[in-house]
């Protein structure tokens, strides 16, 4: 492809340098809410890039692989042939080969109609011949980051060395293989993206409490009866978010395409509940603790190790 390195950014043959995952560092927007945003800008398949514009943001850069001329020249006149997602990155395909994934990070968020202010406005990549004219990217906190690639960028960036299988798509056996030899807590495991790719703080406490499991365990410690649980329920976790359009806290940062908040925050049985009693049990109080530098909710009665 011939990227050339620019400031704080390298090139396509030195990607591990700039993306390398981080096991257990898992922040917002997690699977459900990037879903969202792709199921939000489907509309832009077919359409034809006229411009990507990088809007003034005097805020902390997002990171790229490129620059941004690099990207505008490399996409403009080019088909959007399919916006897909790895976990929690997106994932736009065009004509040509060339793809642009854009990881949302904590505050990241994808638009079509408005957005929640100007002033975290990152670039716009504006549309013709579809039933979309604009697809803006907001970053109130600017830890989102680009990529463009070729075919053989894109395939070194979704290597299986580089990141796990997709949860709605990962096998029970898979996810067990993935983590059943490790002594790490199997809440971190989960946050694990080289294990699974998609689940978040959030959905990790969520899933851990439906299935009874202590998130202190290790994960050489969960039978392949529990595996089979903690699968099962990660995909009702999941698919249930969806529905709902991913969660909102309350610094009510996460919208929709439509700048619209998500509604399973309404759902939520153990998260930002300590202090409460268990929904499940009706006899525990939920507790929190803190894993991997991250807030983990439980129950000390349904889920004691």
């Amino acid at each position: 492809m011939g990227l050339v390195e620019s400031a704080g950014s390298w090139s396509v043959g030195r990607l591990t340098l700039l993306y390398s995952q981080s096991p257990g560092i898992c922040l917002m927007p997690e699977l459900p809410e990037v879903e969202t945003m792709r199921r939000g800008i489907l509309a832009a398949e077919g359409s034809v890039v006229v411009s990507i514009k990088r809007t003034r943001c005097r805020k902390q850069p997002l990171k790229l692989n490129t620059t941004w001329p690099a990207i505008s020249r490399s996409l403009t006149n080019r088909t959007l042939e399919k916006v897909g997602r790895h976990g929690k990155r997106l994932i736009l395909r065009f004509s040509g080969d060339k793809a642009l994934i854009i990881e949302p990070r904590m505050t990241g968020l994808l638009v079509t109609d408005g957005e929640p202010g100007r002033d975290h406005l990152r670039f716009e990549i504006l549309l013709r011949g579809g039933r979309c004219n604009r697809i803006a990217y907001w970053d109130q906190r600017g830890l989102g980051q680009v990529f463009l690639f070729d075919k053989a960028g894109i395939d070194a960036y979704l290597s299986p060395r580089k990141i796990g299988p997709d949860a709605l798509k990962i096998a029970p056996n898979q996810l067990q293989e993935n983590l059943c030899h490790r002594s790490i807590p199997i809440k971190v495991g989960l946050l694990d993206q080289k294990a699974v790719a998609g689940v978040g703080n959030i959905y990790a406490s969520e899933i851990l409490h439906l299935t009874g499991t202590d998130p202190r365990k290790p994960c050489c410690k969960v039978s392949a009866k529990q595996w089979l649980e903690i699968h099962k329920q990660m995909l009702f976790v999941l698919k249930s978010a969806i529905r709902c359009e991913g969660s909102t806290l309350r610094d009510g940062t996460y919208r929709n395409t439509l700048n619209d908040p998500g509604s399973f925050q309404n759902q939520h049985r153990v998260y930002d509940h300590a202090g409460q009693p268990c929904q499940k049990c009706g006899r525990g109080t939920i507790q929190r603790i803190v894993q991997a530098q991250r807030s983990t909710y439980f129950c000390d009665r349904c889920q004691n190790k």
